[in-house]
């Protein structure tokens, strides 16, 4: 199936867990920061979210994680 017509049946954000190995994930972004000062890790974290964003690509599904990701502040 080509990618755009992936992409237009994926216009949900998923919030239950998919990713494969999340304790190896979480490890890698953490030793990706280590030594960065704090302007260089936030830096870091918006060149990632801007690399997955367009990974992603559907305006839609990223409205939805922004949406969930301010609504987790409170919680």
């Amino acid at each position: 199936m080509p990618q755009q017509q992936q992409q237009q049946q994926q216009q949900h954000l998923i919030t239950d867990p998919h990713l494969e190995s999340p304790d190896d994930f979480y490890e890698a972004l953490i030793e990706t920061h280590q030594g960065l000062a704090a302007e260089e890790s936030h830096a870091l974290n918006a060149r990632l979210v801007l690399l997955l964003a367009n990974h992603i690509g559907s305006l839609p599904v990223l409205r939805e994680a922004l949406a969930a990701a301010r609504e987790s502040r409170s919680s």
